[in-house]
């Protein structure tokens, strides 16, 4: 059976890399939370998918301090922005992409957590089964000893919420790979690739070169990964047959068509992220495979109180 992932939490049903969004998906009942993390300047580690404060997922409500040179943060690096300049950002209002804009419901007010508060509300909401899929946002252009030690802050994070063996770290970087490998070889590492990222001479695979590869498969393999995630265009029956012959199970992403999910069940895909994860549950249920149980959140609203928030506007 493949694993049923939450991609971003439940993207096509509430905000993405919130904890209401990952809230939804512990609801619905997944087996993976899958979510991004990524640095601020002052050592931060927060949700987010894009390494500029994306508009289209943000919002500014005011200044960290009266006067701020940086303010508006929309538009702003992560990396240059510090913790309590994020906290002002509203994250709960983005505008959908086609076709969600029928399933999305926006939650006003929602600020950006941090990969702290998404293990606490994880181990606060009993979630014991549920893993999580960190994948950490870098660019070639960042220095070794960045990736490096975003990587071990991140894994230092998880581990000290208990969750380190329920836990998964991958990147499109590989040398996010290579970090966590180093960091704690414990916790397996997921080779994320897409069709920009796999081109020869590649600056995103950690100096491997796709041209001395039979396929993405065996440099996986090479790189240290225990899983193999392209995205979904990439995947035919060969590579999933190809990854499970160099000992690696394969994800796919991101898939939100029935027939799709189906078809790589059917081809024997080992997980699936799907911004949809109730209708994969739906997929796997009528072809009579077991699904995972919903949590059952201890919290009326269903995020806790101390989930974060921004100032009204």
């Amino acid at each position: 059976m493949p694993e049923i992932q939450g991609h971003r939490g439940a993207r096509a049903l509430c905000p993405e890399n919130t904890l209401p969004g990952l809230a939804c998906a512990l609801a619905i009942g997944v087996d993976v939370l899958e979510f991004d993390v990524t640095s601020t300047a002052d050592g931060g580690l927060v949700l987010a998918h894009d390494l500029t404060v994306n508009g289209v997922t943000m919002r500014d409500t005011g200044p960290a301090s009266p006067g701020d040179p940086q303010f508006p943060y929309v538009g702003k690096r992560w990396l240059d922005l510090t913790l309590p300049q994020a906290a002002t950002l509203d994250a709960g209002e983005r505008r959908p992409p086609a076709p969600f804009e029928s399933t999305f419901a926006a939650v006003p007010g929602t600020g950006v957590p941090t990969l702290d508060q998404v293990c606490r509300l994880v181990t606060e909401a009993r979630a014991d089964q549920v893993i999580l899929s960190v994948e950490l946002k870098t660019r070639p252009s960042w220095a070794d000893a960045d990736v490096a030690a975003l990587t071990r802050d991140a894994l230092a994070v998880v581990a000290a919420h208990g969750l380190a063996g329920r836990a998964r770290i991958l990147g499109f970087d590989w040398r996010v790979l290579v970090a966590a490998q180093k960091a704690d070889a414990s916790v397996p590492r997921v080779a994320l690739i897409e069709p920009s990222t796999w081109v020869p001479q590649s600056a995103w695979l950690a100096g491997l070169d796709p041209d001395d590869y039979a396929d993405c498969a065996a440099a996986a393999r090479d790189i240290g990964a225990a899983w193999l995630s392209p995205w979904d265009s990439m995947i035919t029956a060969d590579l999933i047959a190809a990854a499970h012959d160099a000992g690696l199970r394969v994800v796919a992403w991101t898939v939100n068509d029935q027939a799709r999910m189906a078809e790589l069940t059917g081809q024997g895909v080992d997980a699936i992220v799907s911004d949809r994860p109730d209708l994969m549950r739906l997929t796997l249920a009528a072809r009579g495979r077991p699904v995972p149980a919903g949590c059952e959140l201890p919290w009326p609203a269903g995020v806790p109180d101390w989930a974060p928030r921004v100032p009204a506007a």
